[in-house]
């Protein structure tokens, strides 16, 4: 229990998992003392989880008292009352949120609202202004305020393609939420209608199975040339080896629309490039450079530890983050088992899940980690720094009787490269690419 950091700069959820599952460790520790001082009975356990599990189900739900809107990702509801001045918190904020609920799809979401609101009062303006009146100092501003919201605004719009818009369905408002993405995502480094085939219509489908085109089973997940032959074969062929996934398996017409939307973004971009190569270059190659790379990485290290005993398994190909980077600011990201589960189970519900659940993620062997990102689990991969790794992992089940060097070889099983032999007994598919 000792290796466990509660951040403070944790979600309110994450706090209470983590904490939850801290409790766990204890009461699983070997007791040596006559009277056993600060560890639970079974039962005391168990109406824990039932009143912790109550408690995040109340943050979700509108009629609870313990409702809690998330209104920014830095600052939590219950905190901006004694952050702001009462005449801000009662006249601004509060009519602001009161507004925000009205045109969020899910009254949780005032945060989204926020968002789109600030991406087209400064990326959208900035990239126009950059377009008008170039200079360096402006494009090198303009590519940092980028490099900031590219992570919260994917996972936003990740939102988007798997409930199809997180705004009400509506008049206006509906247009709206349909047509934002084809102004944004170019900005934010996307390509038209790619991120929704690439990932609900592929990578859902195939869950890191061979088949998947971003799939680590084939790689050796602690290897640098094989990450950047990973990394290298997305930036440079997704455009075409994703249409042909689809001729491959059948469906023509889709494989005829990614190509359409990938190939008329790259004439776009191409056809700005000749009007103004400075201003296109900062506003829409540059975040395209660096998005394609942050999505690799991310897809990297969410599949990097794969059980090759139940490869195909969404608890054993997938891991779970309780931190601060990928669940307050991008929308619980860190829990990608959960949306593994359930593709369409709504970010705010993924910790009740999680906690709801807890005795089959253990029973599955399942991997959590805390106060680590997708990122950092990545470059601390190619480091072979396992023993960070297994630091940060927060054993459940049988592996919290696990000693470090025992964690740091179960970790090292699964990152290790499938053979084709192994994938076609596992998977049943032979490679056919």
């Amino acid at each position: 229990m000792a290796s466990i950091t509660v951040s403070p700069e944790l979600t309110p959820s994450d706090r209470l998992i983590l904490r939850n599952l801290a409790s766990d460790i204890q009461n699983h520790q070997p007791v040596f003392n006559e009277i056993s001082k600060g560890v639970e009975s079974s039962e005391a356990a168990q109406d824990r989880d039932i009143r912790d599990v109550e408690t995040l189900a109340g943050l979700n739900n509108p009629v609870s008292n313990d409702f809690e809107p998330t209104v920014f990702s830095s600052w939590d509801m219950r905190d901006l009352k004694s952050r702001l001045p009462a005449g801000v918190y009662q006249c601004i904020l509060l009519p602001y949120v009161s507004w925000a609920q009205t045109v969020a799809r899910y009254r949780t979401d005032v945060v989204m609202v926020t968002h789109l609101i600030m991406y087209f009062t400064t990326s959208l303006p900035s990239a126009v202004w950059l377009f008008y009146r170039f200079s360096y100092m402006h494009g090198i501003l303009h590519v940092l305020m980028q490099g900031w919201c590219i992570g919260a605004y994917t996972l936003l719009r990740h939102q988007h393609i798997h409930q199809r818009g997180v705004l009400v369905r509506r008049s206006w408002i509906r247009v709206f939420d349909h047509g934002f993405p084809y102004l944004l995502d170019p900005l934010m480094g996307h390509t038209w209608n790619s991120y929704f085939y690439h990932h609900v219509k592929h990578h859902h489908v195939e869950g890191n199975g061979p088949d998947d085109l971003s799939s680590t089973v084939r790689y050796q997940r602690d290897n640098i040339w094989h990450f950047l032959h990973y990394v290298g074969r997305f930036y440079f062929l997704i455009w075409l080896d994703l249409p042909l996934y689809f001729v491959r398996k059948g469906r023509w017409m889709m494989g005829l629309r990614v190509a359409f939307w990938e190939l008329l973004n790259y004439a776009t971009i191409i056809l700005l490039l000749r009007l103004h190569l400075k201003a296109t270059l900062f506003t829409l190659v540059i975040p395209l450079l660096i998005m394609r790379l942050g999505l690799m990485v991310g897809n990297w290290g969410q599949h990097a530890f794969v059980d090759d005993d139940e490869p195909d398994s969404d608890y054993r190909s997938s891991i779970t983050l309780i931190d601060v980077p990928s669940n307050r600011y991008c929308y619980n990201d860190g829990y990608h088992t959960s949306h593994h589960l359930n593709p369409l189970r709504h970010w705010r519900d993924h910790p009740v899940h999680f906690l709801q659940s807890k005795e089959i993620y253990s029973r599955e062997h399942a991997l959590v980690f805390h106060n680590i990102d997708y990122l950092m689990i990545t470059v601390r991969l190619l480091m072979h720094d396992y023993e960070h790794l297994a630091q940060c992992l927060v054993p459940i089940g049988d592996q919290i009787g696990m000693t470090m060097e025992q964690r740091v070889a179960m970790l090292k099983r699964h990152t290790r490269r499938f053979s084709e032999e192994e994938i076609l007994e596992k998977f049943g598919v032979a490679k056919a690419r």
